[in-house]
């Protein structure tokens, strides 16, 4: 039995009870993935527009911190512009204990600069990863530098939005009814295609595998190829290895996803 991670990130519990879509959906008949066709990001969906700014700490002289927002606005769907921003906020709490004590970005800035060391750095930044007709898929990246550590630390979450209800997909939402262990069952092929092509891993395997074992996570994005599952550094690899990604093709899919979710027949 494979125990089921939280929600890494300190979304609300008022905010998923919100956008959290139910598991009932558009009939089976209709698939909602158009053909498969090879490409990470299609154009169609939600209009976006790009929203952009890089601060230095007001009235600080030599080295200051800095912010550096990269995000997206979604015009006419102001619910999903403010989920992007409340997550990208909640995305950095980096050595902090108990809930945060601001909920959007800007709350997070007048905060940062009260608490930031001179060579602080934060940097967020949410990219449309995929969009069709019904579906958006949003990924969020947050980087952070704080004085005095060897490296920053990156984090990355997916938001799949439902275009039609308006509702972040879960992942209960998109599996078939009893199918979490099949869905566990490709992640970990998955894994074990991903090592196959890791330098290191194929280096000294037995090494890699105890210093790296195989986790579950449901930080999943729907593309054209298939579910792909991310993880932060250091869930799967060294730093150095960056922010895995893992790619379920739909073929390992069949009888799991619903059916509404499986690519449309060519």
């Amino acid at each position: 039995m494979y125990s089921r991670p939280v929600f890494r990130f300190a979304l609300t519990a008022v905010a998923l009870g919100v956008l959290a879509a139910c598991t009932s959906g558009p009939s089976a008949n209709i698939s909602r993935i158009p053909v498969e066709i090879g490409e990470q990001t299609s154009k169609e969906g939600l209009f976006t527009q790009e929203f952009k700014w890089e601060h230095t700490k007001p009235g600080c002289k030599g080295e200051c911190p800095t912010l550096e927002l990269n995000s997206l606005v979604f015009p006419g769907v102001p619910k999903l512009t403010e989920l992007v921003d409340h997550a990208l906020a909640m995305m950095t709490g980096i050595g902090t204990s108990g809930p945060a004590p601001y909920f959007t970005i800007k709350e997070y800035e007048d905060y940062f600069w009260k608490t930031a060391a001179p060579r602080d750095s934060t940097v967020m930044v949410a990219k449309a990863r995929y969009r069709n007709r019904s579906l958006t898929v949003i990924e969020l990246n947050t980087w952070q530098y704080q004085t005095g550590s060897a490296h920053g630390i990156s984090a990355t979450q997916f938001l799949n939005w439902d275009n039609n209800t308006g509702k972040v997909l879960s992942l209960d939402s998109i599996l078939r009814p009893g199918q979490y262990d099949g869905y566990v069952a490709a992640l970990k092929q998955a894994h074990a295609n991903w090592l196959a092509s890791h330098p290191d891993a194929q280096h000294d395997p037995e090494t890699f595998n105890r210093m790296w074992p195989f986790q579950v996570s449901e930080n999943f994005g729907f593309t054209d190829q298939g579910l792909v599952v991310k993880y932060d550094s250091y869930q799967l690899a060294p730093y150095s290895s960056g922010q895995p990604e893992l790619v379920l093709p739909y073929s390992s899919l069949s009888g799991i996803l619903r059916p509404e979710f499986m690519p449309a027949p060519a």
